[in-house]
């Protein structure tokens, strides 16, 4: 079977949000290290690997939203593609303390062919998307509730935002008043120079968004639908109140 290192669902779906999900899979291709990077299944199925339950909630939301989803299908062990190609985390050797044994002696060479069979064929697609004149990003990921050796974060849900944040604000205020937990740039910054936002929102002028799910939340499809449908009426009036 032929790889393809994306997925594209209903590009002709009409609202203005497009879905992207990075981190959707943990899948390794055949033809890097003959599809088995050299770590345990647990640590494979682990946040380091993949975005747990973003993939679905993303493709829920799409349908809920009326809305193109665009999603990635390599692990970010493969190669990030929410880095830019200069960052030096592209390419991960150890994370979260699991060390990963096909990257170790990953050479520039390695990187180059990554990029060509992964990364850049996801993003050219993205571009495309992107460029649709109606085009706002909203970009869907997971974390974990814990890292090894950290405290627990106690947010639900995360709203990441650069200098732009036309929709965070309202969107933070909606789901604060829905109850929710809400991390207002958390658990961490939302903008990496050259990440996914960076170079197809924010370089372009486009409005944008991100949001992250506490992956325990979402680890199921019963998770993933429950939060798609309370997040897909909070992301249309957040929308709506942003006036853009």
């Amino acid at each position: 079977m032929t790889y393809t290192p994306f997925y594209l669902y209903g590009e002709t779906r009409p609202n203005r949000w497009l879905i992207t999900c990075d981190h959707a899979t943990n899948t390794v291709p055949p033809l890097v290290a003959g599809g088995d990077l050299g770590l345990p299944r647990e640590d494979m199925e682990r946040h380091i690997a993949y975005d747990v339950g973003a993939y679905g909630l993303a493709q829920h939301l799409g349908v809920l939203l009326d809305a193109p989803v665009i999603a990635s299908n390599f692990s970010r062990l493969v190669i990030d593609p929410n880095r830019g190609e200069d960052d030096p985390t592209l390419l991960m050797k150890l994370y979260d303390g699991s060390v990963i044994p096909a990257n170790r002696h990953a050479d520039a060479a390695e990187i180059q062919r990554r990029l060509n069979l992964c990364y850049r064929p996801y993003h050219n697609e993205l571009a495309r998307m992107a460029a649709l004149p109606h085009a706002v990003i909203l970009s869907v990921h997971s974390y974990t509730r814990q890292l090894r050796g950290r405290e627990p974060r106690p947010w639900e849900v995360g709203v990441l935002y650069a200098d732009d944040d036309r929709l965070a604000r309202p969107l933070i205020e909606l789901l604060a008043a829905d109850g929710m937990c809400v991390g207002d740039n958390e658990p961490y910054s939302g903008h990496l120079p050259g990440d996914s936002i960076d170079k197809h929102a924010i370089a372009q002028g486009r409005p944008n968004v991100l949001i992250e799910l506490r992956n325990d939340l979402i680890a199921d499809d019963a998770g993933q639908r429950q939060w798609a449908d309370r997040l897909a009426p909070i992301l249309t009036a957040a929308l709506t109140a942003a006036a853009i």
